[in-house]
């Protein structure tokens, strides 16, 4: 729903929120000739895939009006907190955000964390296992995972729908997969409720996938993924990768950070997908 687009305001709001936002924050060296507070225009507007151009006009009020996602992606790169974000949509002439974007909005506390691993191979993870954020080492390992819609974000969904959603994982790793999968968003209808985004996906994979009706008829709960995980790359081979697993309560969403043993045939593989990145494995 539209509201009014205040150019002044949100500009000044911008501008403010540039000038609090300091280079250590999103992982960039505070060099010695920076004199201004904060971010610099280009900085600010690399971080939210758009021109320095573009920003500049906005935060100078006279800017066209942007569109909910380019507004979704001004609020992950200027790490706006959830009220933040929500101030902003308003400023910029929307209501509320809408709920597929509301959803994209990774937490501050892990974009910071994120900032700081970019070297790593990690991303951030939603409530229902939608991929919000790779870094490139997890995009060559894994794939791009972010561009999904619909039920489709969901990486359960993928999995029970998609048989490429598999193709990566070690074939003995399958079964395990999927109970965990299952017993996951059981958990989730069950603190969420009916008709919630959860209920909702599990209905649709019950009548889309029969491995999943079957799963879900048994009633398992309280299965956990495993720290250690087996991957089948379609380049490097075989890899096994420990996952920890960094919460972020408040949104539901989580950080996964994958390493392997220093040393071994995976180290060195994993180490070749971060150097060499997606490019190589297009």
């Amino acid at each position: 729903m539209m509201n009014t687009f205040d150019r002044a305001s949100l500009g000044a709001f911008l501008s403010t929120r540039r000038a609090a936002l300091q280079p250590e924050d999103v992982g960039l060296r505070r060099g010695h000739r920076r004199r201004a507070p904060g971010l610099r225009r280009e900085e600010v507007a690399e971080l939210c895939t758009m021109s320095a151009d573009y920003f500049a006009r906005l935060e100078r009020g006279n800017g066209p009006q942007p569109s909910e996602p380019m507004v979704a992606a001004i609020a992950r790169g200027l790490r706006l907190t959830p009220d933040e974000r929500d101030h902003l949509f308003l400023l910029a002439g929307y209501r509320t955000a809408r709920r597929d974007l509301r959803s994209q909005h990774v937490s501050p506390g892990l974009m910071r964390v994120m900032d700081r691993l970019t070297g790593s191979t990690a991303q951030v993870m939603g409530p229902l296992g939608e991929t919000l954020l790779q870094t490139p080492s997890a995009v060559a390992l894994l794939g791009d995972e972010t561009g999904y819609t619909g039920h489709a974000r969901s990486a359960a969904y993928r999995w029970f729908t998609d048989p490429a959603a598999r193709e990566r994982y070690h074939p003995e790793e399958h079964e395990k997969n999927s109970r965990v999968n299952v017993a996951l968003l059981r958990g989730a209808v069950t603190r969420d409720g009916a008709g919630s985004p959860s209920a909702e996906l599990a209905d649709v994979l019950r009548r889309a996938s029969d491995e999943f009706a079957r799963l879900w008829a048994r009633h398992e709960v309280g299965l956990r993924w495993s720290e250690t995980k087996r991957f089948a790359h379609p380049q490097v081979g075989p890899l096994e990768l420990y996952c920890q697993l960094l919460l972020e309560p408040d949104q539901g969403q989580s950080l996964l950070v994958f390493t392997a043993t220093p040393g071994t045939e995976s180290h060195e593989k994993l180490a070749l997908l971060t150097v060499l990145g997606t490019d190589s494995f297009a």
